[in-house]
Order: structure tokens, then C-alpha cells, then sequence
């Protein structure tokens, strides 16, 4: 257990240090038109359009504030990505603890504790953005 757990600081260490920002650029490496008819760019365009209009969306629910409006749509965004990511985490607890744990009582221990912990970020995940949305907003939503 310690040895994971000194693995895992210096693993995090390791990426702290080593992760820098990247600043855009004032001039384009490439010419405007290029640009524009690229698929990706297009693409990129788009899902930032998007992106933007959703955000300006959760603002003006949250009554113009933008730090409430950014939290608000981050937590949709786990909300819905935390559900297929939980399920994944079950199932594999459940494979530990149902298949593996038949003949190892650590193993299945371990299953059944994975299982537990996916399922209570399930339900955090699912309800944080519901506590947020009445401690922010109040009852009326």
C-alpha cells in the first residue's frame, strides 16, 4: 500500500512538473482561409459556438453571474458523463467480487468496496448539481 501510494505522489510530482501552458499565438501560422476550410476548424468553430451559447445559457439562469453559471455547467457536464463512468466501475467491482471472489476473500472484499465507492459518486454526482441549483436559485427552478 505504500509503495502504491509513493508511486502515486511521485507520479503526480512528475506531471506537475513537467505540464507548462500554452499561449496562442497573436499571428496564425496559417493563413485565415486555410483555416476556414479545414473540416477540424470547422468543427472546432462549431463546438465552441456551442460551447459558448451554453455557457451564456447557465449565466443568465444564474442571474448573470459567471462563476455561478460556469459551476452550474460543469456539473451538468458530470452529471452526465459520471453515469456510464460509474457503471463501468460497478460492473468491474462486481466482476471482483462475484467472479474473481469466489475462491479469494480479499479479492472480494475488494470488489464489493469498488461497488460501494462507484455507487457513491453516483449518487454525489447526480445530486450536487440539484443542491447546487436550490442553494443558488432557491426552490423555484
Amino acid at each position: 500500500m505504500k509503495k502504491t501510494l509513493t508511486i502515486a505522489v511521485i507520479f503526480l510530482t512528475f506531471i506537475l512538473l513537467i505540464v507548462t501552458p500554452v499561449y496562442a499565438e497573436s499571428e496564425p501560422l496559417l493563413n485565415e482561409k486555410e483555416v476556414l476550410e479545414s473540416d477540424n476548424a470547422t468543427k472546432l468553430a462549431e463546438m465552441k459556438e456551442q460551447s459558448g451559447g451554453k455557457l451564456e445559457q447557465y449565466t443568465e439562469k444564474y442571474g448573470g453571474s459567471k462563476a455561478y453559471g460556469l459551476t452550474a455547467m460543469i456539473l451538468d457536464t458530470v452529471r452526465i458523463y459520471s453515469i456510464p463512468f460509474c457503471f463501468i466501475g460497478i460492473a468491474i467491482g462486481a466482476i471482483y467480487q462475484y467472479i474473481i471472489g469466489i475462491r479469494r476473500l480479499d479479492i472480494r472484499d475488494r470488489g464489493f468496496n469498488l461497488i460501494i465507492a462507484f455507487v457513491t459518486i453516483l449518487v454525489i454526482s447526480q445530486v450536487l448539481p440539484l443542491v447546487f441549483a436550490i442553494v443558488t436559485r432557491g426552490w423555484v427552478l
